[in-house]
């Protein structure tokens, strides 16, 4: 094989990940200009991190559920039940704030084994299991809270997903432990980065040339440490932030790096090849479906501590919101595609749009069209790619 058909090969295996993180450059671009600069403000980057971190932490888990090739649509309302719990006790009952947090936490485990048995062991399709989980968990906050919004929250809790590290290492204007953080993860990007590139060619695996890899680092590296500064420049390091970047290495390493992620891999890539080949299919489901039951727990503390209260309609159409960023980070509508990182893009393609247009004062029945669209071109990004697959 040429080196022309080296490249050709490398960069049509890599399309739909590499076109994504375009897309995203591009659209952050977009609403740059159309915004006046206002969208890639200090305060606004802070803005934007708080205000859709919980989306990105469902999308985490619904990834996970997508490539195992099933579907939940409950998470929107396990999010509001497990913050409803959370305000009962704290602001009802004076438990201690991190008692709420482990009560919900608790629930949310409780809620994604209940799921995970009836999909797992009972063999009903998630998309029911999780249907009938949307209208059960709804009428639960309803129950819970009697139908009435509570708060607000102590000061502990509330610094959950509003407060800030700040100020640890000093600045003059701005905040040097946030500087500090980010120079740290780019160092560990870049030795990640080399260690598997040298991998692949150890295995003689094609890889980009060179001069590009280095490019690719560089840009990375500019674009994470601008995006740092500008948090340094605001109100510093988010604590929502760094919740969101442990969760993201974790299931980063899970589904990548682990005999649990090969499976769930193996389970929605192929079926019943990965029965003949000894995976523990039901086990796996289960798995799968606890998991998102916790992760949709965590995004209901960080949501009723950003809210500072809970209430009825909480999480409404965040299940939405969080398939969303999985189809346009590059997850297969069939299962057995997608990646952590991809969901996390996605769901920042979506913050950013809605941030834009918010922004903008675009009316929010447009908003609702343009993220239809963008959903409807991503999963037929993902059909075409996979006929023109099917025909070579």
């Amino acid at each position: 094989m040429t080196g022309t058909a080296n490249i050709r090969e490398l960069l049509t295996r890599n399309l739909r990940t590499s076109g994504i993180y375009i897309a995203f450059v591009a659209i952050v671009a977009l609403f740059f200009f159309l915004t006046g600069g206002t969208s890639l403000s200090p305060q606004n980057v802070t803005n934007l991190v708080l205000q859709y971190s919980y989306i990105l932490i469902l999308a985490i888990g619904m990834v996970m559920v997508i490539i195992a090739g099933h579907i939940d649509l409950s998470v929107g309302s396990v999010v509001a039940v497990t913050g409803a719990i959370s305000a009962v006790l704290v602001i009802k009952h004076d438990v201690p704030w991190w008692g709420g947090v482990l009560a919900a936490l608790a629930a949310g485990a409780l809620i994604g084994a209940w799921q995970g048995f009836w999909v797992a062991f009972v063999g009903i399709p998630a998309f029911i299991t999780t249907l009938a989980g949307m209208l059960l968990f709804r009428g639960l906050t309803l129950l819970v809270l009697g139908n009435i919004s509570l708060s607000p929250f102590p000061a502990q809790y509330q610094k959950i997903a509003s407060g800030f590290q700040n100020g640890l290492l000093g600045g003059n204007g701005y905040d040097v432990f946030t500087l500090v953080v980010f120079a740290v993860a780019v160092a560990g990007y870049v030795f990640s980065a080399w260690r598997t590139r040298s991998q692949r060619i150890a295995y003689e695996q094609p890889v980009e040339a060179f001069p590009l890899f280095i490019v690719k680092l560089v840009v990375v590296a500019a674009v994470v440490m601008w995006f740092a500064w500008q948090l340094a420049n605001a109100r510093g390091l988010p604590n929502v932030l760094i919740i969101l970047a442990v969760l993201v290495i974790a299931y980063s390493l899970v589904t990548q790096r682990t005999v649990f992620g090969r499976h769930v891999y193996a389970v929605g890539g192929n079926l019943a090849a990965a029965m003949l080949s000894g995976v523990k299919v039901k086990w796996v489901n289960f798995g799968v479906m606890l998991n998102m039951g916790i992760l949709a727990s965590v995004a209901g503390i960080v949501y009723s501590s950003r809210s500072n209260g809970a209430q009825p309609a909480a999480g409404n159409m965040f299940e939405l919101d969080a398939i969303a960023a999985c189809f346009i980070g590059g997850a297969a509508v069939t299962g057995g595609v997608g990646r952590v990182t991809g969901a996390i893009v996605g769901g920042l393609i979506m913050a950013v749009m809605s941030n834009g247009m918010q922004l903008m004062g675009v009316d929010q029945s447009v908003q609702s069209v343009v993220k239809g669209l963008v959903l409807l071109l991503a999963v037929a990004f993902d059909v075409y790619n996979k006929r023109r697959a099917g025909a070579r």
